[in-house]
């Protein structure tokens, strides 16, 4: 399967075979090379590699750093840090070893990198939890970072790993994409009170009038960026179509109707605020207007936007 550009595979076989630009070491803090996926590659890829893993450490649980391969078929190998002499490991550790083992590599400017089970060896970490994990991370790396990687591999040395990583990971990844991706999707609206000093016609609230299907008049709003709060999307999208900066945000009640929006299934946290600034139509409103509450009923309003404002006015009325 694919993320962005990315490949992503679950692999049965030995990863001292792996021929990659990289493979990741599930590594001690002091890069030493005993058991586990760390003694193997020490064993085919030579002593040359831990010599160099030392010199380098000790570093922080959760690091990962880079050495040569010695002997491998892979150009690096990434130490990637998911515990110390105790052998004790996390979820913190494998996440952060995870993500940085993958910095490494665009650091590097590689374009494979093949993974073990992080902290399943002597670290004792439940397989299916580490894979799930490593997911979620190469997931929210890929999201948030620009990458050159191509291809990531995870591979497992024993049938029972193989099946678990393949469900932990491979559908995992999938079900996200493919349906936690397509929705709900998140929005915000305003109800943004203007005084009378900032209307032409006196106080009110404003509305702006969709350039955009569906048509009608709305609240100014829109949809949530990715890594963005519901405070600071209101805020944007209030600027973006009426120029005003709103203060003393209060939040009113999330709306849930997967019919609320003819357009997809959204969901939307509505806020009220004060405003500062002259109300001014933005690119993506085709007009806009400062009205007064009790004239809701003579305009023609697009999504729930007008039972939004009956329940405004309820609760202002209490």
């Amino acid at each position: 399967m694919k993320i962005k550009d990315t490949e992503i595979k679950v692999i049965a076989g030995d990863i001292t075979d792996f021929k990659a630009d990289a493979i990741v070491n599930a590594a001690n803090n002091k890069g030493l090379m005993g058991g586990g996926v760390a003694g193997a590659i020490k064993k085919k890829g030579g002593e040359a590699i831990e010599d160099e893993a030392v010199k380098k450490c000790p570093v922080n649980i959760g690091e990962a750093i880079f050495t040569s391969a010695g002997s491998l078929r892979a150009k690096y190998v990434i130490h990637a840090a998911t515990m110390g002499m105790d052998f004790k490991t996390d979820e913190v550790k494998i996440r952060d070893a995870c993500r940085n083992s993958l910095r490494v590599a665009d650091e590097l400017g590689v374009e494979s990198v093949v993974f073990p089970a992080l902290g399943c060896g002597v670290g004792g970490f439940s397989l299916l939890a580490s894979a799930k994990i490593m997911a979620q991370e190469i997931w929210r790396y890929l999201r948030e970072e620009r990458s050159n990687l191509k291809e990531i591999s995870f591979c497992l040395y024993s049938k029972e790993a193989y099946e678990v990583f393949d469900k932990g990971v491979i559908k995992y990844l999938e079900h996200i994409l493919y349906k936690l991706q397509n929705g709900p999707f998140t929005t915000v609206d305003a109800i943004i009170e203007v005084s009378a000093s900032l209307a032409d016609k006196g106080g009110g609230i404003v509305i702006i009038q969709r350039s955009n299907p569906p048509f009608g008049w709305a609240l100014p709003g829109g949809f949530v960026d990715y890594g963005e709060s519901l405070e600071a999307a209101v805020v944007r999208e209030a600027k973006e179509e009426t120029g005003l900066d709103i203060v003393d945000l209060k939040q009113l009640h999330t709306y849930s109707n997967p019919k609320r929006d003819p357009r997809f299934h959204t969901i939307g946290t509505v806020f009220s605020a004060k405003a500062k600034g002259s109300p001014k139509a933005g690119d993506d409103a085709a007009a806009l207007k400062v009205i007064s509450l009790k004239d809701i009923e003579g305009y023609d309003f697009a999504f729930d936007h007008k039972e939004i404002l009956i329940d405004y006015l309820k609760s202002i009325k209490v």
